[in-house]
């Protein structure tokens, strides 16, 4: 959430940044008088507080000197009354202003390139060569059906489309990612390992930016104010929700693994063949609390965490900025990994390393303290794929597959899956 008086005393720069998302941000205007409203309200009430607890003690007074203490019984009348009528516009007030700012995105970074789409990211730099094949490439759905890897008949006949049932070696692969991934993270990169609950609720939600804007894309649990986790990102963060953390203890780093669920409406009949776009499926996550003041490098040290997976995994990938339009809602600047697809002959989204700044630490209300006497600010959270799980095996079993329809498994996965080769 961005700063009501920061919004306020800013508002024509506010929106000036804000509209290179590509939309319309013209209703903040109406923060201003709000904002002021809030003001003049907040101190009304103060001041009539004030006068009541004044007048009392002259109550006691006058009555302990034998005057007349009818005029100062008509004040309390009119303190007693006034009062709540106040205090409710005050809420009506902070109402929304709170609707206001709960919908309205982070505001991007200086550095962020400006543009409406996707087509306007940069390019930060490519790793490895894509591979030339001397025979027909197959996709990552072929290779799973002709392994018997992957089970998308089944799937369907369990739950529906976008799903699918790991089988075989198949489920091993994906178990050995899992584990490979996080070992890295946990022993090479030092974050913290955490499983945590893949059931959040809508404070949480809230706290990370899914709600209210985006719960038409998430999956509700019926009679409860529960989700199932869109992503680590939502449970990992709100660990800390109305909470203060020491200066000295920053930052906190965590890698979770968690299986995420996306409704993903506004994504319909976009990438639903295999496993590129499903309703369920596992990932990685790294989470980092930082000071404000060295956020941007440890969003650039996550960014070289995540890329170390797919150099040890031998993947040709490329880095891209994102554009202020292709920003997520809560992010002030994302890095996307993009992994080299044999079968579509282009990169595509393996990872997103994001900075949200204070954004998400305000609305989950998550501060900090440089010292005992210090007053709290609110630190910064940052978050990452490391990386998604289905999106490396598509990765794998493509770019490693063979002219006679095995795969090959990559070196560093070989100890985790006690195989060299997925032969059908």
């Amino acid at each position: 959430m961005l700063d009501l008086n920061f919004v306020a005393e800013n508002i024509d720069e506010v929106i000036l940044k804000l509209e290179t998302r590509n939309d319309d941000f013209s209703y903040l205007k109406e923060i201003v008088d709000l904002a002021t409203n809030r003001k003049d309200l907040i101190a009304k009430v103060d001041t009539l507080k004030a006068n009541r607890n004044q007048q009392s003690k002259l109550i006691g007074q006058f009555k302990k000197e034998g005057r007349d203490i009818g005029v100062l019984i008509d004040d309390m009348e009119f303190i007693k009354v006034e009062i709540p009528k106040l205090e409710k516009e005050l809420t009506k007030t902070e109402a929304k202003i709170f609707k206001i700012l709960s919908e309205t995105p982070n505001i991007p970074a200086l550095d962020v390139p400006v543009g409406p789409n996707e087509t306007y990211n940069v390019e930060i730099k490519t790793w490895g060569e894509a591979r030339e094949f001397d025979f027909e490439i197959k996709d990552h759905v072929t290779l799973g059906e002709e392994l018997d890897i992957l089970d998308f008949e089944k799937a369907a006949k369990i739950t529906g489309a976008r799903f699918v049932v790991d089988k075989g070696l198949g489920a091993r692969l994906e178990r050995a990612l899992i584990n490979f991934m996080m070992d890295l993270h946990t022993f090479d990169h030092k974050y913290t390992e955490i499983i945590p609950p893949f059931i959040v609720n809508e404070e949480s939600m809230y706290g990370t930016g899914q709600l209210p804007k985006f719960k038409e894309e998430a999956f509700k649990i019926e009679g409860k104010k529960w989700y199932l986790n869109p992503t680590a990102e939502v449970p990992t963060i709100n660990m800390y929700k109305d909470q203060i953390i020491t200066y000295d203890k920053l930052p906190l780093s965590y890698v979770a693994f968690t299986t995420a669920f996306r409704a993903e409406a506004g994504a319909a009949g976009k990438d639903t063949r295999g496993i590129l776009r499903q309703h369920q499926f596992n990932k990685v996550e790294l989470i980092k609390f930082s000071l404000p003041e060295e956020s941007e490098k440890n969003h650039q040290e996550m960014l070289s965490d995540a890329e170390k997976v797919l150099q040890l995994l031998k993947l040709p990938y490329r880095v891209m900025l994102l554009s202020s339009g292709d920003l997520g809602f809560s992010m002030k600047k994302t890095y996307d990994l993009e992994v080299w697809i044999p079968s579509q002959n282009t990169y595509r989204e393996i990872a997103s390393i994001s900075n949200a700044g204070d954004f998400q630490a305000r609305r989950a209300n998550i501060r900090f303290k440089r010292g005992k006497e210090a007053k709290s600010e609110f630190l910064h959270t940052l978050n990452g794929s490391g990386l998604a799980i289905g999106r490396t095996m598509i990765a794998i079993l493509e770019n490693y597959q063979n002219e006679d329809g095995t795969v090959t498994i990559p070196e560093v996965l070989v100890p985790y899956m006690k195989e060299t080769v997925i032969k059908p």
